[in-house]
């Protein structure tokens, strides 16, 4: 007998189970491409550091295979694989840009990406502190930035690209520096270092300053000079305008400025206590014993303290100064020679006490 046929509400519920099923398997595909989308996008993928936060640096020219060693040799993300499949999606290995990236827990792929692909570096604190010879500003330099210390070196003996430049020469361009915080990329070059320099050389220089400077017969690089000795002679804020005033006194009376710590430049030597009369003898442009005038450049970085205190000297009648026998580093100021003398020797005195010969 033939076999009866089924009833249209039984095939409607098979039919029916049939949508359902498949309906939950494209939902299930659904959300498991969500998932796979989300963990390779958006899923945070930066190690947490109990060292606080880690940084990724990109040399300039580097490789895509450089950046992807540098991520995984020092643990940075937590799955490489998920990175580099969208990095080769995105193209990032042919637009690799360099820098110094902060790379923050809560970072996914995209955003990671993101982020070096527009070359969105974070900023380096750059301390500049105060140095006496050019070799000790390079490695501050090369220490914290990736310029290299070669092409700098090299620029700062280009007397012809300075001039050009800054108007400054091989000895002058010490003047350009001024020691304090800077904000500059990891990246910066060499040359971007020194306009960044001379940016900042230049707001401290406006027109107030410079007409000061006018009023004092001295040029902004005359300033930087006579400055730099002023830091070095000591470091009492108190002390800075009183001996600035000693030296223009000597300078406007055409007499020596018979500066110890010009002496102490030319024999490379700032660690004494004490200066010979052997080193009076050295022969070096330096040297104010034997030269009137200021040195041909400064002895040190001069700090925006020690310019300003040449520039607003204060307004006395000594020329002579030493510092005082307690080593408070204070110094004791004198309008005759006869009253310096008598100072010099108290200071000696004291120095002899604590066998002190150097």
């Amino acid at each position: 007998m033939p076999k009866p046929a089924s009833s249209p509400s039984a095939s409607r519920r098979h039919w029916r189970r049939v949508l359902l099923t498949l309906s939950g398997l494209a939902i299930l595909a659904g959300l498991a491409a969500l998932y796979v989308a989300w963990r390779v996008l958006w899923k945070p993928n930066v190690t947490v550091s109990a060292f606080g936060p880690a940084y990724l640096y990109i040399r300039t020219g580097a490789s895509y295979e450089a950046v992807l060693d540098s991520l995984t040799a020092h643990d940075l993300i937590i799955e490489p694989a998920s990175f580099h499949w969208l990095a080769t999606r995105r193209d990032y290995p042919a637009h690799v840009r360099p820098g110094r990236y902060l790379l923050t827990p809560e970072l996914g792929n995209a955003a990671l990406l993101d982020k070096l692909q527009q070359g969105r570096q974070d900023t380096v604190a750059f301390e500049l502190n105060a140095f006496k010879y050019k070799p000790q500003l390079v490695r501050q330099v090369s220490r914290q930035l990736e310029a290299d210390s070669g092409a700098l070196r090299r620029l700062l003996n280009d007397n012809r690209f300075l001039l050009r430049t800054y108007q400054l020469d091989t000895t002058t361009v010490l003047t350009l520096f001024l020691p304090g915080p800077y904000r500059l990329f990891w990246n910066t070059s060499a040359r971007q270092f020194l306009d960044s320099a001379a940016a900042v050389h230049g707001r401290f220089w406006n027109p107030q300053r410079r007409q000061r400077a006018d009023s004092l017969r001295l040029t902004p690089v005359q300033v930087h000079v006579l400055a730099s000795i002023v830091q070095r002679e000591t470091a009492k804020p108190e002390d800075k305008p009183i001996i600035a005033g000693v030296y223009l006194n000597r300078l406007r009376h055409n007499m020596r400025l018979q500066a110890d710590p010009t002496l102490l430049w030319a024999i490379g030597n700032f660690g004494v206590k004490r200066v010979l009369n052997k080193d009076k003898l050295v022969d070096s442009p330096y040297n104010t014993y034997k030269h009137k005038g200021l040195p041909p450049g400064p002895i040190t970085s001069a700090n925006r303290q020690s310019l300003n205190a040449v520039l607003k000297p204060a307004a006395h009648n000594y020329y002579f100064f030493c510092a005082r026998p307690d080593l408070s580093g204070f110094s004791d100021f004198a309008e005759s020679y006869a009253a310096h003398k008598r100072n010099a020797r108290r200071y000696q005195h004291a120095l002899d006490s604590l066998k002190i010969r150097r």
